[in-house]
């Protein structure tokens, strides 16, 4: 959700923060600008829509210096525009901001009483206003930006640029992630490292409450205290290659392919060198744990309504699962030998991160699943685990969902294994049977041809019903999600078992309802519900393997068949056709399969 940069460099800094923009467009915008100091005069470039029309317009009436900001913007106060997009400048101060400033129209009221006046809508603009105000009163830049960074209430980052101060530019950092890049006799500011990879892999990321002062030459950190604090220059390895589409057309397309690759990296990492194991960092012992709860946002949380399955059948231990955004505000009892794990792709999830906060003190250990280890959310938990699924560009998660099932499993394996509710056998069978997951995931992306046929009947539809039972269930949720993040299509998903208790009053001949249903225990049941389906003029595209394509596919609208697989396996593997299937419906529809209107990759606001 919204993305900074800012540069303090030895070259043309509009088109270096363009380029860092570009980098970050996968968090999700609606517009973008650039604010640079050339020769001591601030000036700024904004643009609605995407970043061509900001490089456009930079052809047209370009900016010149060598210290500069940029952004982009995912409206929350004001609709997009360009008065309301960033930077935003108050005379000699330009800011860009990710988050929300809550108490803005206090601060507005306060401003507006002393004659000041506002020409937007944001709530950013205060921000910017609110240190001009400071500067005319006589103060310094940097305490002009430290005295508003102290009226601030609310989640943000921020990053001032000044009017005659072509070597400063000044960062916060409160709820919002954001980092500093160092450079050779050059200094720049991201709101993660994939900003920066071209131009740095130094990096020193802020802490809650920290306010930064930064010049070529120097970096000056003080905390949420006004102490100085020293905070680690880290060294971030990133693979320019998995920022790049490579020969797809899609970044979408790019990271469901990479699927097989990405699981093997996260099995082999977590496998013991035996290989009949699962090794993970740190002390937790499950024997110690009576109950676990699972916290996440969006398909994370599907991936956690997933592994309440396998922590509860594998390994007996019960779970909770919870939506962060509710988390906190019902207040749930946290009782010894809990333990809390929270799930994000990003690490920086605003939700989930406030609901990591509340079980501080509360819970005997806190872990996380996340695929950036240096994020919020990872520095914040006693045992952080990542899912080693690499940059993922594409707004609908795809090789991340993956990824966290697979390290999920491999817990709830390590927990069985503990526990003693599974043998060493069977542990070594399914470890086994992971292994050997790539080639069958391999296999599965063969499928893409008839995934597309069926997708191509599906974009015709304006309402699609998901079926599944057992561990299909909440990959028929996140089927569902997947298929409206991208299609726009109304989609809905409910327990097989739930269709008689209401939704089964929506079928008609122009539903479409997808069933995901690999022959085991629970496919007959399932079979059952797809007759209800069809005795009622539903069309059905069953998605199963080839003993359930036998006993279905003559009835069914179209059928994708899987390989076969272990049954605790299944949610891995049928990920594969539920993307796919939003991702060539959404193709077909000709929708922005990348960045989807609305959304953000991470949401890291309320």
């Amino acid at each position: 959700m919204c993305g900074i940069v800012g540069v303090l460099g030895e070259h043309e800094a509009a088109p270096i923060l363009v380029d860092a923009l570009k980098r970050l467009e996968y968090r999700g915008y609606d517009s973008a600008g650039i604010a640079t100091v050339d020769n001591g005069h601030l000036s700024r470039r904004r643009a609605v829509g995407k970043l061509v029309n900001l490089s456009d317009l930079l052809v047209h009436d370009p900016l010149s210096g060598k210290a500069g900001i940029g952004h982009t913007r995912w409206a929350t106060h004001g609709a997009p525009s360009v008065e309301n997009a960033h930077p935003h400048q108050a005379g000699p101060v330009a800011v860009v901001h990710n988050g929300i400033i809550e108490n803005f129209r206090e601060l507005r009221t306060e401003l507006s009483q002393s004659g000041i006046g506002f020409s937007t809508e944001t709530d950013t603009e205060t921000v910017a206003l609110l240190t001009q105000h400071h500067l005319n009163q006589g103060h310094s830049p940097v305490e002009a930006a430290r005295k508003t960074v102290a009226r601030l209430h609310g989640a943000f980052a921020l990053a001032f640029l000044f009017d005659g101060e072509d070597d400063l530019l000044i960062a916060a950092r409160k709820g919002s992630p954001l980092a500093i890049g160092h450079g050779d006799g050059e200094m720049f500011v991201g709101s993660d490292a994939i900003a920066l990879a071209p131009m740095t892999d130094t990096i020193t990321y802020l802490e809650e409450g920290d306010f930064a002062v930064i010049t070529r030459t120097s970096l000056e950190i003080r905390d949420a205290n006004g102490e100085l604090a020293n905070r680690e220059k880290r060294i971030i390895h990133m693979d320019d290659a998995r920022v790049d589409k490579g020969l797809h057309k899609h970044f979408m397309a790019k990271e469901i392919a990479e699927q097989p690759q990405v699981i093997g990296e996260a099995v082999r990492h977590y496998l013991s060198e035996d290989g009949n194991s699962v090794d993970l960092p740190g002390d937790l012992d499950f024997t110690q744990v009576d109950r676990l709860t699972m916290v996440a946002c969006g398909t994370a949380f599907y991936a956690c309504l997933t592994a309440k399955y396998w922590f509860e059948q594998l390994a007996q231990l019960p779970v909770e699962v919870d939506i962060a955004s509710e988390f906190r505000y019902r207040e749930p009892p946290i009782t010894k030998g809990t333990v809390a794990l929270f799930v994000s792709q990003s690490g920086e999830t605003a939700d989930t991160l406030a609901a990591l906060r509340y079980c501080e003190g509360k819970a005997d250990s806190i872990v996380s699943v996340v695929n950036v280890s240096e994020s919020s959310i990872a520095r914040a938990s006693d045992l952080s685990l990542p899912i080693l699924a690499g940059v993922e560009v594409g707004v609908a998660s795809t090789k991340a969902f993956t990824c966290q099932l697979t390290v999920l499993l491999m817990l709830a394996l390590k927990a069985a294994e503990q526990r003693g509710t599974l043998s060493p056998e069977r542990i070594s069978d399914l470890l086994s049977r992971l292994r050997a997951t790539p080639s069958i995931l391999n296999a599965a992306l063969e499928q893409d041809g008839a995934v597309a046929k069926a997708a191509q009947q599906l974009s015709e539809s304006s309402d699609v019903l998901f079926l599944g039972r057992g561990l299909m269930y909440p990959l028929a949720l996140e089927g569902a999600l997947k298929l409206k993040e991208i299609s726009y299509i109304h989609a809905e998903a409910y327990a097989s078992g739930e269709l008689k208790h209401g939704p089964i009053a929506l079928i008609d001949k122009t539903m479409p309802v997808v069933v995901m249903a690999p022959y085991d225990a629970l496919f007959d049941k399932t079979r059952s519900n797809m007759q209800e389906v069809l005795a009622r003029g539903g069309k059905v595209v069953m998605i199963t393997d080839e003993h359930g394509a036998h006993d279905t596919a003559s009835d069914a609208w179209c059928t994708i068949v899987m390989p076969e697989i272990d049954p605790v396996l299944t949610p891995i593997l049928y990920a594969i056709p539920a993307q796919l299937l939003a991702y060539h419906t959404a193709v077909a529809k000709g929708t922005d399969v990348d960045q989807p209107r609305n959304l953000a990759k991470s949401v890291t606001v309320e």
